[in-house]
Order: C-alpha cells, then structure tokens, then sequence
C-alpha cells in the first residue's frame, strides 16, 4: 500500500504553520515568506544557493514518488476565495504539485484541469474518505499531506500519517494556525530524528514504526 507522507511543513517555534489574517495579497497572513526563507535560498530554488541539509530535504519534494496530494481549502486559497467561479488557486496555471490534488473544504465545485499535470478535485470528506479517493488516483505512487496546519493536524490524529518531515523555523508568530494542538503523545507511534541546519532551522522526521 502507498505511504502517506507530509514533506517540507515549516511551523515557527511557537508551533505555528501559518500567520493570521490571511487573504488574497498575504496566503500565509502575517507570517509573510518568513516560514520558507530557508527554502528559497537553497539550490533547488535558485541556481547558487546553498547545497546543503536544507536543499537535501526540500528536493526530497521532487524525488518522492507522489501520485496524489490532499489540501485544505486555506491552502488552496484565501478566505473567501469560494465566492469567486473563477478562482483556479494561489499556485499559479502550473502548479508545482502535477498531480491529482483533492482539495477538502464545504464549497465544492466541478475539476479544474491545469497545466503540468494537475488537476484539482473539490470534495467535502473526511480524512479517512479523501485518502480513499486519493489513494484510487495515485496508483502505485504516495499520497502527500499538503496542508495547511489543520489538515495534517486532523490526519495526524486519525493515525493517517505514515512519514513526516517537519522544519522547525526559529520565528516567533504568536498568532495564526498551530500544528500540533490537541496531539498530546502522539511522538509515542513515530521515530523521530532531528537534524540542525546552518541556516538555523532544524529539520524533524517522523517514521511510523513498522511501515
């Protein structure tokens, strides 16, 4: 059976995955870029970056085998955004997922087909239902955990998570979505491995034991 994978989820060290205030100009709210500065100065951003632990991990994104990816509607767009018909996401005509992605939230609507392979599926189901059907579309591939903070927070606590890898940044936010309320033990069903950066995050994995 495929995994069930979370990669690259930056929190601040107050354990916060997301800003607030979140809208169409500011996806992660106060947070700003903050969460993934550490990521756009690797090699895999941008040619001349840093080869490091960091850009070891974020290429890890590519390299998994990904055959279909859940997301929360905060992730696929900012408040609101299910007023709008035309609204295809905050990702761009080619988002970097190339996948299925099924987007959990109360507003469904028809697919949306986009360049590079991803197509975007609108359901209102649980945790256990949308791995399901993501699960049909990937095949042979994993399924990702894209986000935000409240979508892995919920598979997290159905014991849907296989792999994880967390980027502990070291930012105050103070405010916005945290990941990991209401999972007291949950480390108990991982093993887990923590790796520094020089750039000064800390790179946290967590492995189901026997899977």
């Amino acid at each position: 059976m495929s995994r069930v994978r979370v990669q690259n989820f930056a929190i601040s060290l107050d354990g916060f995955g997301t800003g607030e205030g979140q809208d169409r100009d500011a996806h992660f709210g106060h947070a700003g870029d903050r969460l993934h500065q550490w990521m756009f100065a690797t090699n895999w951003w941008q040619p001349g970056g840093s080869t490091g632990i960091d850009d070891a991990f974020v290429r890890q994104h590519d390299d998994a085998k990904i055959g279909a990816e859940i997301m929360g509607a905060g992730k696929f767009g900012h408040p609101g955004w299910h007023e709008d018909p035309e609204w295809k996401g905050a990702w761009g005509p080619n988002p970097p997922f190339h996948t299925p992605v099924f987007i959990l939230t109360h507003h469904t609507r028809p697919s949306i087909t986009m360049e590079g392979g991803t197509t975007y599926h609108f359901i209102n189901a649980s945790p256990a239902e949308a791995l399901e059907a993501a699960r049909k579309a990937a095949g042979d591939g994993d399924v990702r955990i894209g986000g935000g903070a409240t979508v892995i927070r919920e598979f997290l606590a159905a014991g849907l998570i296989d792999h994880m890898h967390v980027v502990i940044v070291p930012i105050l936010l103070g405010r916005g979505v945290r990941l990991w309320d209401g999972l007291e033990g949950i480390e108990k069903a991982y093993r887990i491995e923590s790796v520094s950066s020089p750039s000064g995050v800390t790179h946290v994995t967590f492995n189901r034991a026997g899977v």
